[in-house]
């Protein structure tokens, strides 16, 4: 059982997690342990996953998924018979009224849907500190030079399960670089998983770009492929001078995770949010949602 923060109702949502019972037995049990180090954990299972979502007959189980995990679609483009498989469903486009970005430059946003954790003041050398995390941002990223960088700056994990809107999105106006790629393996990135394999986000294949942005300066976006994840697909095109809120990739099916990086004295995260991360807890949120403020240098 896995336990939300609601912003809203200030209160604790029971999480409802795709694949969940399969995901109990494949890292709680002994034998799960065994098939997901010899498979599942492999390239190959997650391309034959993705091959599947991609397929004419995944349409059928479209109508149900939409049923199950109370999916509100009339936030989305397209309709239900427009959905020709179930990957061409999961990275389904929202209408922008859905997912407004604020234009104010001292708020700071969420890049995308799911359930974020934050940390102030992080040592680049030191675990980030909290249970069922066990790696610090040089595991995480093995350029050092770049990430010394960001040695006492701020961090946010942004989660996003199965049922959520798997596109994301820049938070602030500027330019970004190439986004390079980290071979790794296909862990889930469910806090179940995690407290068995709490390297997950440095062991995963992952990808990593740097945003020159307008008004939180230099930042990282690191994009942590997980179990099933066909691919990370960044839409964006390099070097061109993007807006807030323009979208900046997607992920095909499955669990995923969104890292941002930012440089000391930049971003102020808001209390809840801190606050809830102390204690062990996500806090629930959606693209384009504030969660901090930027600090005038």
């Amino acid at each position: 059982m896995i336990k939300v923060y609601n912003r809203q109702t200030k209160e604790y949502d029971i999480e409802k997690i795709a694949g969940g019972k399969i995901i109990e037995v494949l890292y709680t049990t002994s034998y799960g342990r065994i098939g997901l180090e010899l498979v599942l954990k492999r390239k190959i299972y997650s391309v034959l996953a993705g091959i599947l979502c991609d397929s004419r007959i995944s349409a059928a189980k479209i109508k149900k998924f939409i049923e199950k995990y109370d999916i509100d679609m009339s936030e989305f483009c397209g309709e239900l018979k427009d959905f020709k498989s179930f990957n061409d469903f999961f990275t389904r486009k929202i209408k922008p009224c859905a997912r407004p970005f604020p234009k104010e430059p001292e708020l700071f946003l969420s890049p995308g849907d799911g359930r974020v954790q934050g940390w102030m003041n992080v040592d680049i050398n030191k675990n980030i500190g909290i249970k069922g995390i066990s790696y610090t941002l040089k595991d995480l990223i093995p350029e050092n030079k770049i990430i010394e960088k960001y040695d006492g700056g701020t961090v946010i994990v942004l989660r996003l399960n199965p049922t959520d809107y798997h596109r994301f999105h820049f938070i602030d106006d500027g330019v970004c670089s190439e986004s390079k790629r980290i071979k790794g393996h296909y862990y889930s990135v469910n806090p179940m998983a995690l407290s068995f394999y709490p390297k997950v986000f440095c062991q995963n294949v992952r990808e990593y770009s740097i945003l020159d942005s307008k008004n939180y300066g230099e930042l990282i976006y690191v994009e942590v492929g997980a179990a099933c994840v066909g691919s990370i697909v960044q839409t964006y095109k390099p070097g061109e001078f993007i807006k807030r809120g323009s979208e900046k990739g997607f992920f095909k099916f499955g669990g995923s995770t969104i890292i941002i990086l930012i440089k000391k004295d930049r971003v102020k995260l808001d209390e809840d949010i801190l606050y809830q991360t102390k204690l062990g807890y996500e806090s629930k949120i959606k693209a384009g949602e504030v969660i901090g403020r930027s600090v005038k240098i």
